[in-house]
């Protein structure tokens, strides 16, 4: 699977019931000596009426519990 399919997929937090969202852009941040992933990365942006926050939202590989045909379920309380 692409990065870039992944970032099309929404993210929903299973032990949270909380939906996080659709990234839309996806960042991994890879182990440059083992080559594994160790988190995705996507932002999260907040407006405000006087300016645009943009938070980074960090999802661990191990956080990571089933990758579907149109959602990614994750457990961040591991």
């Amino acid at each position: 699977m692409r990065l870039s399919e992944m970032s099309a997929k929404e993210i929903v937090d299973f032990e949270q019931g909380e939906r996080l969202g659709v990234p839309g852009r996806l960042d991994a941040r890879v182990n440059a000596s083992t080559g594994e992933i160790e988190a995705f990365l996507f932002p999260t942006t907040r407006w405000s009426p006087f300016r645009k926050n943009e938070e980074t939202l960090e999802i661990r590989w191990h956080h990571i519990h089933t990758i579907g045909e149109d959602m990614i379920i994750v457990n961040r309380s591991i």
